[in-house]
């Protein structure tokens, strides 16, 4: 019982030095980790071994590969030259100007991460907005809430999704299959949504309207000839993403590999690539992997898995619906990684319990997805975008995420929820 209490007081603490921002999340959860193991070694429930067996390398391979080719990608001035092109076809028209900006957006959340998309289209957005001088707010928020809420669509667009694809063996396709459709219809209603919120703000014409065409938009492409073949590359993986399970190579082996062609084939500076990656995401997921481990090694995850076991005593589809509730709730106060990998052993247990998890795995992919555009805090992307909103005269407070997120966060877990329980049958296989 003792181990237990300590294990959970180690993890319960860690959370809050991330919820409160007291502490970089990154040190935080490698603090705890370290902690983990030597109380766990102290009291014989953990040791180094365990800790080690503990990380999902397949996760943190398949993040490495796909970070490598963003690293490759950014200099280029690929993300730039797409983000000024979306503000050329606008004409300077708010309301385009937010539904391209918002497109390109999600469009690269789809199948890159989430934070590095909105690090490189952001800035970019605020530049375009004081030329046109217009408020940039509405713009950045769309961002932010667009590219959590398109990253949910694929294998590889959402830390969450990677993590469940790696323990419940779903494929590229299967995500094309299952939530993709879904998050069509979420990412529609929360776009139309968006613009209502916004309707003020868009409703101001820009003060400088033809001056959005004095860009030029060949200057952002720097260097054309290694853009292409990084995006030939990138553009082969995906292929060999829909095949994968038939070739039965996991998507840490084909992001890796891809990624090594594309260095070979560009020949780029290493030290300059390698400070690109993105490499405290990498020890924050593999510290809470070593946290977690430590619960499941003191029994702490077995209790949860018996109350949730008598919950799922509930109609089945009714417990999915639950689930997404659930997890968007506590995804919106707590980043939905950490959440996401304390589930994993939880709703495996179910599994080893009689139950069938496959829905409900689909369950949680909706609720960390679309839970993060709740709050300020509910996803790393939402951060990042209200602090470089900081530099603008109109700065993303909580307040104003409140009333402007949480709306989209309940319209787009509805429609999950809806669709969730229309296309059951769907998510049972």
């Amino acid at each position: 019982m003792i181990h237990q209490l300590i294990a959970g007081v180690i993890f319960l603490a860690c959370l809050w030095l991330i919820f409160s921002e007291k502490l970089n999340r990154t040190i935080a959860a490698f603090a705890g980790a370290i902690l983990m193991i030597g109380i766990g070694k102290l009291l014989h429930f953990y040791d180094e071994s365990q800790a080690l067996a503990a990380v999902d390398f397949n996760t943190l391979g398949l993040l490495l590969g796909m970070m490598i080719l963003v690293a490759l990608l950014e200099p280029t001035g690929f993300f730039q030259y797409l983000a000024v092109g979306a503000a050329r076809l606008s004409k300077g028209r708010p309301v385009r100007l937010l539904v391209l900006l918002g497109s390109v957006t999600t469009i690269l959340s789809m199948f890159l991460d989430n934070v590095t998309t909105v690090v490189l289209i952001a800035p970019v957005t605020i530049l375009i907005s004081e030329i046109l001088g217009l408020n940039p707010m509405p713009y950045l928020m769309a961002e932010a809430l667009l590219s959590d809420t398109g990253g949910v669509a694929t294998l590889v667009g959402d830390p969450p999704n990677v993590l469940i694809a790696s323990v419940a063996g779903f494929s590229f396709n299967d995500f094309l299959t299952h939530s993709l459709p879904v998050v069509l219809v979420a990412w529609l209603a929360a776009l139309l949504l968006l613009r209502f919120l916004f309707h003020k703000e868009l409703a101001v014409q820009p003060s400088n309207p033809d001056a959005i065409e004095m860009l030029d938009l060949s200057k952002t492409l720097t260097d054309r000839t290694n853009a292409w073949r990084v995006l030939a590359v990138l553009a082969a993986a995906l292929l060999v993403f829909f095949i994968h399970s038939w070739l039965q190579i996991s998507p840490a082996f084909i992001a890796l590999t891809a990624a090594a062609a594309a260095l070979v084939w560009v020949r780029p500076d290493p030290a300059a690539i390698l400070s690109r990656v993105e490499w405290t995401v990498l020890a924050f997921f593999a510290a809470l992997f070593v946290m977690v481990g430590g619960l499941e090694a003191t029994g702490v995850l077995d209790g949860l898995v018996s109350v949730l076991e008598q919950a799922s005593s509930v109609t089945p589809v009714l417990f999915g619906v639950i689930l997404i509730w659930l997890v968007a709730g506590i995804s919106a106060i707590v980043d939905n990684v950490p959440v996401t990998i304390a589930l994993i052993p939880i709703i495996q247990g179910l599994g080893a319990a009689g139950v069938n998890t496959t829905p409900l795995w689909w369950a949680v992919v909706f609720g960390a997805g679309f839970g993060g555009n709740g709050t300020i805090i509910g996803s790393t992307a939402n951060i990042v975008v209200a602090n470089l909103s900081e530099k603008t005269h109109m700065p993303i407070t909580s307040q104003l995420w409140n009333r402007r997120g949480l709306p989209v966060m309940l319209v787009t877990c509805v429609i999950a929820s809806i669709l969730y329980v229309i296309g059951y049958p769907l998510f049972l296989r």
